[in-house]
């Protein structure tokens, strides 16, 4: 049964379910050259061709959540007033782009806007700011954000499950839908601006991953590029969530998706593996999931920050006094510094344990050095945010009793807004900076960090230093944070592991500053090649890159609701329809027929392997056509295969990829005679039950001229590691055998060398040939990487010198996905509907087996 959420959300976003009002189909003001904004009425799946102007000016379309903006009403006029924020990420990234293209962003704003002001506002917000504001109805933002986001994917991303109802809040449907719905109003406003055969659309953390379905659903060819933001969970955490597989195919509908770490890559491979049975290849150093024959590449590539910001605020008046300032606070101390959001996964209490841990063990100290922690404020409200502050706070004060005294303080909270320049101050003066999260997305703390101890020539003046002196920074770093992978000279630590921490700050303190120096240098000149403009511009070049094939295949878009994806295949792969092939076969007389078994005739899934009575009635009436020459050439032992299709006396098998033959039901089976040393066998058998004893649910299967192991039932990403390097280990002991291992879809197979399924055909094709019965119609039908050999062993066959007139050749492959075949067909029971047209199309009669022996010695 089908899960409610793959109802059609497409049409629940816009219908009366939560009364959201539709977006205004068009919006003049934001033209900026004649034509590129097309009648946006029609919701059907198209490319969205539209007429553009002969000048066009490429831009780049920003989508996120909240707009890089400040809002404020003034008192007196009443009007709202806004400037950009210069410290959002979204506005810094526009340094990776030339100065000429032009940025468009689209969001929220932080401000709630009455509906009679919404038109103002947004024509202001983009006449002065290239903004294009989404105005979501309060309820629906509600949901929205606070709702599902916050609710439902925050803490799951955050690997926190909602095993009771004290922590976490359960799934509720009515949220998601808000989500939807939201989704959907943001795509509406990104097709009111975009040109979609110019525009480049990059989309923003996890309040928007189904967006590109919506997007992609409109304009097929859209070049589309996302970024996470904050982690993504292992496939254990995240296959929780009810609606996983919806925002995995929202993600899959764009060209790039990007991520902060190898782990959250790896994360976010490994459910699409388990949950949609996807699998993922690297490619010249780049990564890239096959998905309907687009490939969606990943970018692993942690988020830098602006630079010149940074040191523009170092190099205020303000700064300036605000170090002197606490220099002479803290004079005769060691500052070690920690700048977290007040939530429960910043580990705010497990840093301050570690202080205590480190006060404790460590009476030298005592009176020597201080925590500053700056509390930002929390982003959310709730009953664990409320707790985590109240551990804080207490643990604060028991630390200050106990090892505090009336002029010194070894634990300071700093819980209220701090200016950026007094965070500057902080950041320059601190000798060590400590950042304990137990998981975090990136944090830009500890590259901030060591941007403000480089400092500028200005702070070193106000400071005291002398120019070009040596500096040095300290950094304890969780392992659990996005940025710790960049930093290899920081100490990283298990925030859990109180005394690692502990004996992690006392290293910090007391290191020697030659090695602090050296640590400081290698984190400097990461951090100042790898800023935000070389962040964004090394996404946007892999995200052209991505799209450079767009125009080159042929795409049309399936499924319904959120399930929606673009099928893009090359422009000569198309269809296999029934009235051309039944014309071609009606008009033809000699015709050879190759059809595999597993997955061709007979569905991978279904458990029974027995052919049906459709089947063989179908093989049956083609195989009494004397027109006709059919074969099912197989993986299969020749023991089932025979005893399947005894009835089916004109039947000509090939089993075990071609190693056993026979032309008929009466013919003796005969065996290759390309390799009939299989002594190989007893290397193979003992290396594949080792890797059978240590992996879970594989099997090995024997053949009499084969051995496979199956890994099908095993767990996908133990299963495919174990694949590979079972491949490579069979490869290296098999190096002076005559066999071939080969990978396939769960397999790995070791087979006899010289023996496919291409040259079953090939031999067919020949013998036919030979005995004055060249054939003029040939189709072979498969669905697995053996069968490609077949397509292509048909496609150079026929195209021999020795055939009087090429035949009409219809090689097809089952499901559409790349192939060497020129057709494809849906699955099992397209191609056994096909089979039954053919069939009534046939005249059957009895004909004489022995006109179609032949000797298997002389065939091969």
């Amino acid at each position: 049964m089908a899960s409610r959420s793959t109802a059609n959300f497409l049409d629940l976003a816009s219908g009366d379910l939560l009364d959201v009002p539709r977006t205004p189909r068009s919006l003049p003001r934001v033209m900026t050259a004649p034509g590129i904004i097309s009648e946006l009425d029609d919701y059907g799946s198209n490319d969205g061709d539209s007429e553009s102007s002969s000048v066009y000016r490429e831009r780049k379309i920003i989508v996120a959540n909240m707009l890089p903006v400040h809002a404020k009403k003034d008192g007196q006029s009443g009007k709202w007033c806004f400037s950009l924020d210069e410290d959002s990420i979204l506005l810094q990234l526009k340094n990776g782009f030339s100065p000429e293209m032009e940025v468009i962003y689209i969001g929220s704003l932080k401000v709630e806007i009455d509906a009679s002001e919404q038109e103002e506002v947004a024509q202001k917000l983009f006449d002065n700011f290239n903004c294009v504001p989404t105005f979501l109805p309060h309820d629906l933002q509600k949901n929205f954000y606070i709702g599902f986001c916050k609710q439902q994917l925050w803490p799951l991303f955050h690997y926190m499950l909602p095993m009771c109802p004290e922590h976490g809040d359960r799934f509720d449907r009515q949220l998601w839908q808000a989500y939807v719905s939201a989704n959907k109003l943001f795509a509406d406003k990104v097709m009111e601006i975009i040109n979609p055969e110019e525009d480049s659309v990059w989309v923003h953390d996890y309040h928007l991953m189904v967006l590109p379905t919506f997007l992609r659903k409109r304009y097929n060819r859209v070049k589309l590029g996302f970024f996470l933001h904050s982690p993504f969970p292992s496939s254990e955490i995240y296959r929780t969530l009810p609606v996983r597989d919806e925002i995995l195919r929202g993600l899959l509908n764009c060209d790039l998706l990007g991520f902060h770490t190898f782990d959250y890559a790896r994360h976010f491979l490994s459910c699409c593996s388990r949950m949609l049975g996807l699998d993922y290849e690297s490619k010249r150093g780049h990564i890239g999931l096959d998905y309907y024959g687009r490939t969606v590449y990943i970018k692993i590539l942690p988020v830098g920050i602006h630079m010149g910001r940074l040191e523009s605020v170092m190099n205020l008046p303000s700064t300036f006094a605000k170090v002197k300032e606490i220099r002479d606070q803290f004079m005769g101390k060691k500052l070690i510094l920690g700048i977290d959001d007040m939530d429960i996964f910043k580990g705010i209490s497990l840093k301050l344990l570690a202080v205590e841990q480190l006060l404790r063990h460590h009476p030298a100290l005592r009176g020597k050095i201080v925590l500053v922690q700056i509390v930002n404020p929390a982003r959310g409200s709730g009953k664990d945010v409320h707790e985590a502050q109240k551990e804080a706070y207490l643990a604060a004060e028991r630390i200050n009793e106990a090892y505090g005294s009336s002029n010194y303080k070894p634990v300071i909270l700093i819980d209220r807004h701090v200016p950026r320049f007094e965070k500057t101050a902080y950041y320059a003066l601190a000798e060590c900076c400590i950042v304990s999260a137990v998981r975090d997305g990136m944090n830009l703390v500890p590259y901030k960090y060591i941007v403000c101890r480089q400092g500028t020539p200005l702070m070193d003046e106000a400071m005291g230093l002398q120019i070009g002196s040596p500096r040095t920074s300290m950094l304890v770093v969780s392992e659990f944070i996005g940025c710790s992978p960049s930093l290899s000279g920081a100490i990283r630590v298990n925030p859990w592991d109180i005394d690692a921490v502990a004996d992690a700050l006392e290293l910090a303190i007391t290191m020697q500053e030659s090695e602090k120096q050296l640590r400081h240098e290698k984190h400097y000149r990461y951090v100042s090649s790898h800023d935000i403009g070389y962040w964004s511009r090394s996404f946007m070049q892999d995200l052209d890159r991505a799209c450079q094939d767009h125009y080159s295949k042929r795409c049309w878009g399936i499924g319904l609701g959120l399930r929606f994806r673009v099928v893009s295949l090359s422009p000569g792969f198309r269809k296999l329809t029934i009235d051309h092939i039944v014309s071609a076969y009606k008009r033809t007389h000699r015709r050879a027929i190759f059809l595999d078994y597993d997955g061709t005739i007979i569905s991978q899934s279904s458990i029974i392997k027995t052919p049906s009575p459709e089947v063989i009635s179908v093989l049956t009436t083609l195989c009494n056509d004397p027109c006709n020459t059919v074969f099912i050439v197989s993986g299969r032992g020749r023991s089932s295969l025979g005893q399947w299709f005894v009835s089916c006396e004109m039947l000509g098998i090939a089993a075990e990829h071609g190693y056993f033959i026979r032309w008929g039901g009466t013919s003796e089976w005969e065996t290759s005679p390309l390799s009939s040393d299989l002594d190989w066998i007893k290397i193979v058998e003992p290396v594949m039950r080792l890797y059978t004893e240590a992996t879970d649910g594989s099997c090995i299967e024997q053949k009499e001229s084969a051995l496979v192991w199956h890994h099908q039932d095993a767990d996908s990403d133990f299963g495919s590691c174990q694949a590979k390097e079972l491949l490579d280990h069979l490869e290296n002991v098999l190096a002076n055998e005559p066999a071939v291992v080969k990978r396939g879809q769960h397999i790995v197979e070791v087979k006899p060398q010289g023996v496919s399924k291409g040259l079953v055909a090939e031999k067919v094709l020949s013998r036919m040939v030979d005995s004055g019965r060249p054939p003029d119609f040939v189709m072979c039908i498969g669905d697995d990487r053996s069968d490609e050999d077949m397509f292509e062993s048909i496609l150079s066959t026929v195209s021999s010198p020795s055939l009087p007139s090429a035949p009409e050749i219809f090689a097809c492959t089952v499901g559409r996905k790349p192939s060497k075949a020129k057709f494809y067909l849906d699955d099992t029971s397209d191609v056994v509907k096909l089979l039954q047209c053919l069939a009534s199309s046939s005249r059957p009669r009895p004909r004489q087996l022995p006109q179609m022996r032949v000797s298997f010695e002389s065939v091969f």
